[in-house]
């Protein structure tokens, strides 16, 4: 849903029976809107936040990975992955992430790659990317640390450290708090702000204070091709299918299972693949 108010354009990602989660549809959705606003001379500055209870549950695996031929799968994963965070990084408007509720994984990774994050009461914020057997994304294998020293691999270690709105202010990983009746007001209020302060729009893309984008791009090239390795291993395909189908969801829980059943077969096609990298 886009909504346009005072050179200020709110991005809300509205699937809340999903959790917000991010599917190939949602996902080419939220390509497609942040194309038009980069497009759109009206939009000054934009606000992305969430409809429902949640900001966003993540990447929804069972919706965006399909069998294939290993070698194109590998290329797929890496493919997409990166171009989720170089959406954020390449952004060139101001980008102000209003987080309604509840964040995981990239969802949360993006937020850091916005210039300001303002988060609601009733938000948490969860990286389980250890205890998925997955290497970190979203530039925070370098970001996390930037921004929370200490605490950063706190959340992307085993742990899981799940911050609240509070903790996450406190700690740096977003810049505010608010009541979540004041969150989307406070939002608009901010942009609004920058839109009226020239030095402010001249000043440029700033990922929560890390100014150097073409750093995070090459930090996200390389998060993107350990990731694609790590989602073809048989630890983490087992878990995915284990996962799924606890989550009553049995035919994409069936599909990591022939992947994990077939892996014999066709990682020394991966093998051969990867190689040759």
């Amino acid at each position: 849903m886009v909504t346009k108010s005072n050179g200020v354009t709110q991005l809300r990602m509205n699937n809340p029976k999903k959790l917000n989660g991010w599917t190939e549809p949602m996902l080419l959705t939220l390509f497609d809107a942040f194309q038009e606003a980069e497009k759109d001379p009206e939009t000054k500055v934009v606000v992305l936040t969430g409809t429902g209870k949640y900001y966003c549950a993540g990447v929804d695996l069972s919706g965006t990975i399909k069998p294939m031929h290993p070698a194109e799968l590998h290329k797929m994963i890496k493919t997409s992955n990166q171009k989720v965070f170089d959406t954020f990084l390449k952004f060139p408007k101001p980008l102000i992430a209003a987080v309604n509720g509840p964040a995981i994984g990239a969802s949360v990774t993006t937020t850091t790659l916005c210039d300001h994050t303002i988060a609601g009461e009733s938000a948490t914020f969860l990286t389980p990317f250890a205890r998925l057997g997955v290497p970190p994304e979203g530039c925070s294998s370098v970001h996390f640390e930037y921004l929370m020293g200490k605490e950063g691999n706190r959340m992307l270690g085993k742990e899981a450290f799940t911050p609240t709105g509070t903790e996450a202010a406190k700690i740096g990983l977003i810049k505010e708090v608010v009541p979540d009746s004041e969150l989307l007001s406070r939002a608009q209020e901010l942009g609004e702000s920058w839109i009226s302060d020239a030095e402010r729009m001249s000043q440029g893309r700033s990922h929560m204070g890390y100014t150097d984008t073409e750093t995070l791009l090459k930090v996200n090239e390389k998060e993107s091709e350990d990731l694609a390795d790590a989602f073809l291993s048989a630890k983490f395909l087992a878990a995915q299918a284990d996962f799924l189908g606890s989550k009553g969801k049995t035919v994409p829980s069936i599909v990591f299972k022939i992947l994990v059943a077939t892996r014999p077969l066709w990682s020394n096609l991966y093998t051969s693949y990867a190689s040759k990298r």
